[in-house]
């Protein structure tokens, strides 16, 4: 009996079916083993030597391995056919020999591209070695990783409170972001004008032909800048006599795209089914690993991390065989297709996203899928077999026109195309936003129109317009962009967006990627301080180098080496940075945000409450905020943060604005505005009630009937008819919530607060019972996750508590981020919140241990070490975050 370690317990599952009863498939769950999130894990006095830890979970899998071994014949590492799936067999190989329950067995590495009957066996047929080089570059990338995040982190955190991480990719990503604000920001809108004509043959058919020449020149594009220029035009072709110069009817072919890699599937998936790129990898890793289709497990699709864009000869002639028979032999070309990708650094190692069989159409398998695995095999079928097919043949004629009035000539045109043969139109219709390129080719059939005949005049057309500055990212545009300048790779595109959004770095607004004031203040950090190493170009550049390991080329520390002589020196020259260095800096950099455009034309840098005071950045506890040059004697801030249009948000003068009385107190109720933002208040002193603004609304919005319904808070909903105890509504920090008996339950909306009736907040939560598990209320807090030790001792363990989950490490507990679940909290993750807690709160263990820090990581264990809250408690000096997730799966 041999045993097969594969990553999935589902792909364990279909794999075993296939190989029978001599084999045993065991899941090692993705990675077994990752570097402790402490000081020393890499090594750089050492020869960047690092240090692996294996959590309780993978622990108890290992030793099921390892016993599985012991009674075996042989192992056969099944993992993922990339960098990842080649480093978790190495790990796992690794754990086996420390183990010493390998003895002189046979040890064979395999790997396939779809999870097939025949591609297993296939693969089982032919085994190879460890591919030691493809390993190399996994370690090389894992500790550039953490030695950028372990080092670059802690001094955000000195240097930019507020700030929660800093990452190799993650951070130049989100310079991406910021930088297309910056240039929205900085945008000009100009006026331009278009000019038509609507003329009619003399058969009597009408049709638009635009202005391209006039004055005996050309018209570049948004040539006509005012309005006064265009009526000059548009009197010239009123009195104008219209004749056709020229008719030219020319026939154009336009080739199918190749089928998908991974950044192209992400495009398409969110223009054409709304998917988040997150959600696309997720759908797609259900296909690939297999569905139930009448009794047989069969993998639908082949690896879906891939920037290669070609498919395997046999595929390529089973494409062929399904055109001829499906769509007919006028669809299939001479020859096969054959593809090469354009994306900088593309390693193509491996096959496009395609259909195992494409045989098995979306129809025939739609009784066997759910809504959005059935949406993305049939665009993966669709896309996959459209780049084997015949090109569409389009007809575009152009129709040349001549207008004179009185001698002075302007020059029209008109086109219009025909599709004569769809070709693989017929499988697949390329997107038209989201990066999906497309071709102008649906302008329409023009009517019959020959050369030398004149045209009636109809109309004329002048239509004002102005340039409109850049989009914001999407996720699927973003991605497209990263693949271009070669930052990242397909398995880490998702991921380190999903990141970002986590941080709160940015949101996600109607699917446009929105930077926040946080992440635009670590972005200017960076690029003031840190230039190098968020360029595009040097991280691009760095990609090819690892690319070069994988490939045998460069030994893996060379690189390292040559990375952290310059970063380290880097890192050093922060310690003498001083605040006022790192506010003017940012003051500079993100004036736009920071001094936003007044309505009264005045000097957006003036204090608008004392007149005489300078405003500028300041950095308190929980981050940056604007405030008086005048402090004290003026208290005005703001807080700094982006709306919809990405100007700074409006804030509330210092002076509180009344709104009326409370009509139960008697009390004035006013509008005021803090450090952290606008809120609204009843009475004064210690015992006035006060109440945030919720998400959403907007000082200006405020009125006195909305500033009592917030005060009112809690409301009251009615008893529950099971426990007579009372239901209540309210607005907490992490937004609208019922409560029953010590059970919270979220709201969709701040509406919802003020409406909600009895019976449904009672099936509200009754539902947040059912998920989270009847009695959390007053119980002792349900433990999800166990995490491992903290650097400092004691367990970390992730819970859920009376207001939702959180990370406990001894008596410091931290509230997840809203939305994040408990399960994928990584052991990173759980540090960074503790800490940031901990200096929040002034709780912790007391100080870190003593330990040995080697010369060239000191400076990553200075900052943390050091790091003073406003209490005189430290945060835990060892715990920092680390940007590159343990687990390899979106």
């Amino acid at each position: 009996m041999n045993v097969v370690v594969v990553e999935s317990p589902s792909k364990a599952k279909t794999i075993n079916k296939y190989l029978g009863p001599g084999y045993k498939v065991l899941a090692s769950f993705g990675h077994v083993r990752d570097l402790p999130a402490k000081d020393g894990s890499v090594r750089p006095d050492e020869d960047f030597e690092m240090s692996w830890e294996v959590d309780a979970a993978s622990a108890k899998r290992m030793k099921d391995i390892a016993d599985a071994v012991k009674a075996s014949d042989g192992l056969i590492l099944a993992t993922d056919p990339d960098r990842e799936g080649e480093a978790i067999s190495w790990h796992v190989l690794d754990l086996l020999r420390k183990k010493k329950v390998l003895g002189d067995k046979p040890v064979k590495r395999v790997a396939f591209n779809a999870i097939t009957k025949k591609a297993v066996l296939d693969a089982i047929a032919h085994p190879r070695d460890l591919d030691i080089p493809l390993v190399d570059a996994y370690l090389a990338r894992r500790a550039l990783d953490y030695l950028v995040g372990f080092n670059l982190s802690p001094v955000l955190w000195r240097k930019l409170p507020g700030a929660r991480s800093a990452g190799r990719v993650q951070s130049v990503t989100l310079r991406l972001v910021c930088d297309r604000e910056a240039e929205i920001e900085r945008f000009i809108s100009e006026e331009y004008w278009n000019l038509s004509a609507l003329l009619k043959t003399p058969r009597g058919d009408e049709f638009e032909a635009r202005l391209v020449s006039a004055d005996g020149k050309r018209l570049a594009p948004r040539a006509v800048g005012n309005g006064e220029e265009a009526n000059r035009l548009k009197t010239l072709l009123d009195g104008a006599t219209y004749v056709v110069d020229s008719i030219e009817a020319k026939p154009v072919k336009r080739n199918p795209s190749p089928p998908f890699t991974t950044s192209t599937l992400q495009q398409a998936a969110s223009s054409k089914l709304g998917f988040s790129a997150s959600r696309t990898m997720q759908v797609a890793q259900k296909l690939y690993e297999g569905v139930d289709i009448g009794g047989e497990t069969v993998g639908l699709i082949t690896y879906m991390r891939t920037d290669g864009v070609q498919m395997a000869p046999e595929s390529i002639e089973a494409a062929r065989e399904a055109i001829g028979s499906q769509f007919g032999a006028r669809y299939l070309p001479e020859k096969p297709r054959f593809y090469s990708t354009k994306a900088k650094n593309a390693q193509e190692a491996h096959e496009a996203i395609r259909p195992t069989d494409f045989n098995r159409t979306p129809d025939q398998v739609r009784r066997f899928l759910d809504g959005d695995m059935l949406k993305l095999y049939d665009l993966v079928w669709k896309r996959g077999i459209a780049s084997q097919m015949a090109s569409a043949e389009i007809e575009r004629t152009t129709a040349e026109i001549t207008a004179d009035n009185a001698g002075n000539k302007a020059g029209l045109r008109a086109t219009g195309s025909v599709i004569r043969f769809d070709g693989f139109i017929a499988a697949y219709t390329d997107a038209k936003e989201d990066g999906e390129q497309a071709d102008d080719d649906e302008d329409g059939r023009l009517p019959e129109i020959n050369a030398r005949e004149s045209l009636a005049k109809q109309k004329i057309n002048a239509s004002q317009h102005f340039t409109e500055p850049p989009p914001r990212y999407s996720e699927a545009t973003l991605i497209k962009k990263m693949e271009e300048l070669g930052i990242g790779r397909p398995s880490t595109y998702a991921a380190t967006v999903t990141t970002l959004l986590d941080r709160d770095y940015i949101t996600n607004d109607k699917r446009k990627l929105v930077p926040q004031a946080k992440g635009r203040l670590v972005t200017a950090f960076l690029e003031s301080f840190f230039t190098r190493y968020v360029g595009y170009d040097f991280t691009a550049s760095l990609e090819e180098k690892l690319d070069q390991v994988s490939a045998g080329e460069v030994n893996w520390k060379d690189v390292l080496r040559d990375f952290w002589k310059d970063f380290f020196a880097q890192i050093e020259e922060t310690k003498e940075l001083r605040v006022t260095n790192v506010l003017d800096a940012l003051n500079e950099e993100l004036a736009p945000l920071v001094f936003p455009k007044r309505e009264d034309g005045g000097d957006p840098r003036i204090c608008q409450v004392c007149g005489t005071g300078k405003l500028s950045l300041k950095l308190g506890k929980y981050g940056a905020f604007v405030g008086c040059s005048n402090y004290p004697e003026c208290n005005f801030t703001r807080q700094l943060s982006s709306d919809g249009n990405g100007d700074a948000e409006a804030s509330v003068s210092n002076e509180p604005q009344a709104l009326g009385k409370d009509p139960h107190t008697g009390e004035e109720i006013t509008l005021r505005s803090g450090r952290f933002g606008p809120y609204v208040q009843r009475g004064d002193g210690k015992e006035a009630k006060r109440s945030s603004l919720p998400k959403g609304w907007t000082p200006s919005s405020i009125d006195h009937e909305k500033a009592v319904a917030l005060l009112s808070l809690p409301r009251d909903i009615g008893a529950h008819p099971e426990s007579g105890k009372m239901i209540s509504s309210g607005l907490g920090r992490y937004g609208p919530f019922v409560l029953h008996d010590g059970t919270y339950a979220n709201l969709e909306s701040i509406e919802d607060v003020f409406s909600i009736g009895l019976n449904r907040a009672v099936s509200v939560i009754a539902d947040k019972q059912s998920k989270a598990g009847a009695g959390r209320g007053r119980t002792a807090a349900v433990a999800l996750k166990e995490l491992g030790d903290h650097p400092e001792g004691g367990a970390i363990t992730v819970r859920d508590g009376r207001y939702g989950p959180y990370v406990n490490w001894g008596k410091v507990n931290a509230t997840l981020p809203q939305g994040k679940d408990p399960q994928s909290v990584t052991v990173e993750e759980a540090l960074a919140l503790v800490a940031e807690r901990a200096a929040k709160s002034g709780t912790g263990k007391g100080k870190a241990t003593k330990a040995k820090v080697t010369k060239s990581s000191k400076a990553a264990a200075d900052g943390a070490a050091k790091a003073k809250t406003t209490t005189k408690a430290k945060a835990p000096a060892k715990t920092k975050p680390k940007t590159a997730a343990k687990a390899k799966k979106d």
